[in-house]
């Protein structure tokens, strides 16, 4: 009895309408999403069928009887017509009206393609931010003639000065290749190494990016004491020879160096001081431009403006040696040659055989010439015996 009325009891409350409600719920869904499903699908039928429309001149037939058949377009009205032909009309006249943005700055072209002194202007500089200089405190009063004026705390430096010191220092690069001199390009910062090997590439000239080793200039027989040397003519073409000779030779000395952060080699400016070696380096508004002989006022922390500066160097190089080369071409040595080498054993050799030689010829001159003067008295006494025999005739 008991579980006769249990029963009873949990299939009235089941049969109620508050316990069919998430049935129908359940019902419903599924018929929306059925629903759903197949108009997407209808969806994407006249889609396709739209697209075969327009591709073909035949109208394709609709799917089903609920599918209207496509619309034949509207006949265009005068107003969006009169509308359509004033926009073309605009457009030809003032579609080339405005600017174009191209991307015109590519890092690796300072690289790859360097500018050469002629390139050198003030929208170049701008752009390779050599204006930027340092905080007012960290400044240098010795750099007060190279500032134009100061920005939020930061000075300005005047471009018209870099660029006169920048064309000034690479006529200077340029005279001493065109004299055979060497050229050492310095600089020691990250981001320098590809720009200073490119310089002495154009300049054939020498080229440090890491540490300089104190005393390389002043101590330089016990550093570079080992470093081949070797003898070229006019047109850099290896003499041989003179090996045995280049042994008691001093080290080489750069000509001229042209370095690129000079804040960090004090040393070897101090060492080319001492040696007399001419120096050009980029001096920011924190560095003394006493230190080097023809400074370059310009930022020295921006790498573009370093790159502009060693190609303008390095191309000044390249001039100046397709100057000694035309020249050489010529017959004309433009610089002086070593006086204290001496001729090969083989070249000293060959010299006296051809002075022998000389010698010997200009002999043989004197002795024909004295052998013609004995011989023309001889001609004048037959001369006058011929003479005397004729007057007896007479």
């Amino acid at each position: 009895m008991i579980l006769r009325h249990v029963a009873l009891r949990h299939a009235r409350r089941t049969l109620t309408p508050q316990s069919l409600r998430p049935l129908k719920r359940f019902v419903s869904s599924e018929v929306e999403s059925a629903d759903a499903s197949v108009q997407n699908s209808l969806d994407e039928v006249q889609a396709i069928a739209a697209h075969i429309n327009s591709l073909t001149a035949a109208q394709a037939p609709p799917i089903d009887n609920l599918t209207p058949s496509p619309a034949q377009p509207a006949a265009v009205s005068a107003e969006a017509a009169e509308s359509y032909l004033l926009f073309k009309h605009r457009e030809s006249q003032f579609g080339a009206v405005g600017s174009v943005v191209a991307p015109h700055y590519q890092p690796h072209t300072l690289l790859s393609n360097p500018p050469s002194p002629s390139d050198v202007t003030l929208e170049l500089l701008l752009a390779s931010e050599a204006h930027q200089g340092h905080a007012t405190a960290l400044w240098n009063p010795a750099n007060a003639r190279y500032i134009h004026g100061i920005r939020q705390g930061t000075h300005i430096i005047a471009l018209d000065q870099t660029a006169a010191h920048l064309r000034r220092a690479a006529k200077i690069v340029t005279e001493v290749a065109r004299r055979g001199g060497l050229i050492l390009f310095v600089g020691t910062r990250a981001g320098q190494d590809r720009c200073v090997v490119k310089a002495a590439q154009l300049a054939q000239g020498c080229h440090l990016f890491e540490r300089w080793i104190p005393g390389s200039i002043t101590n330089g027989q016990q550093i570079l004491g080992k470093c081949r040397t070797k003898v070229v003519n006019e047109k850099d073409e290896e003499v041989p020879g003179f090996e045995d000779q280049l042994y008691d030779r001093s080290v080489l000395k750069p000509d001229l160096v042209v370095c690129l952060n000079p804040m960090e080699n004090y040393v070897l400016l101090r060492e080319c001081g001492d040696h007399s070696i001419p120096t050009i380096g980029v001096i920011d508004t924190d560095a003394d431009p006493t230190w080097v002989t023809y400074p370059i006022p310009a930022n020295d922390d921006s790498l573009r403006c370093i790159q502009v500066i060693g190609g303008v160097l390095g191309r000044a190089g390249e001039q100046g040696q397709k100057l000694r080369q035309q020249a050489a071409a010529r017959g004309i040595v433009t610089y002086p040659p070593a006086s204290d080498l001496k001729p090969p054993a083989h070249t000293s050799s060959v010299a006296s055989q051809l002075e022998q030689t000389i010698e010997k010829r200009r002999q043989e001159a004197a002795l024909i010439d004295r052998t013609m003067s004995a011989e023309e008295p001889q001609e004048v006494e037959n001369k006058d015996d011929l003479e005397d025999s004729r007057d007896e005739e007479r």
